[in-house]
């Protein structure tokens, strides 16, 4: 799939969040905050998508519970009897985690791919996104965690973004024996493929903030980025990432 990113992506804004749960911490506690700054007070609803797992009635709930402490009313998606025009109705859209594959597949079924892209760069719409959430809201799935217990018509994801991210990014442990393959040993190897795009790997705690041609990273660890045939590079807290954003450098197939 070819992505095209043209002057319409100055209306873009998207939260991309590496983890829901936070060790020591309740269901998007360590996040909330830029949670209300960038929704905002002009939101006052916002659309869930629970697709990424199976109890998609819990799922809904508590989201909806969550947001109602922050001041935003929930709808999910999936009681929804049309789908599509829920999404194009919508004032702002959170996706969130569980598994990738499960997720992608359920937004091509209901046909929100297109939908979703076109509503953040056409109309401007907020869209956050939370571990799986935040894998589709990418160019593909590839560098998802996730074991493939479905399978979507494609890995090509919403596309809002020329790169990848690889959520939950895990530092090698120099005292670990485990002996299969670390995190970062599997991006290389996502990276001997031709033609692949940059992948950021995002630790738990830290999220990018994405506003049209700018992004930045917040939160509270560092973030690391994978560049074909290049030394992996550590960014801090509130680096700007925006170059991350120009098409020729992310390798957008």
């Amino acid at each position: 799939m070819a992505y095209r990113y043209t002057v319409v992506t100055m209306k873009r804004r998207l939260l991309l969040v590496s983890n829901s749960t936070l060790y020591g911490g309740g269901y998007l506690e360590h996040c909330q905050t830029q949670i209300q700054d960038f929704f905002g007070k002009e939101v006052k609803r916002v659309l869930f998508v629970p697709y990424a797992l199976h109890d998609r009635e819990a799922y809904a709930n508590t989201a909806r519970n969550k947001f109602k402490t922050l001041g935003y009313e929930v709808d999910s998606v999936h009681e929804a009897a049309d789908p599509v025009e829920a999404v194009k109705k919508a004032e702002a859209i959170f996706i969130g985690g569980g598994n990738t594959f499960r997720l992608l597949k359920a937004l091509y079924d209901n046909k929100l791919v297109t939908e979703i892209r076109k509503r953040v760069f056409d109309d401007g719409m907020p869209y956050m996104g939370s571990s799986a959430g935040t894998n589709v809201g990418t160019v593909s799935i590839n560098t998802t965690n996730d074991m493939p217990i479905v399978y979507p018509p494609s890995f090509a994801a919403i596309g809002l973004v020329p790169f990848n991210i690889n959520p939950h990014y895990l530092d090698t442990d120099p005292n670990s024996r485990h002996m299969g393959e670390t995190r970062e040993q599997r991006l290389t190897q996502y990276h001997e493929e031709p033609n692949t795009p940059v992948v950021l790997g995002l630790r738990e705690g830290c999220m990018l903030l994405v506003e049209g041609k700018k992004a930045t990273l917040l939160g509270s660890t560092r973030a690391r980025l994978f560049t074909p045939g290049k030394p992996a590079v550590e960014y801090e807290p509130g680096s700007d990432l925006s170059f991350l954003l120009d098409t020729e450098r992310a390798s957008v197939l």
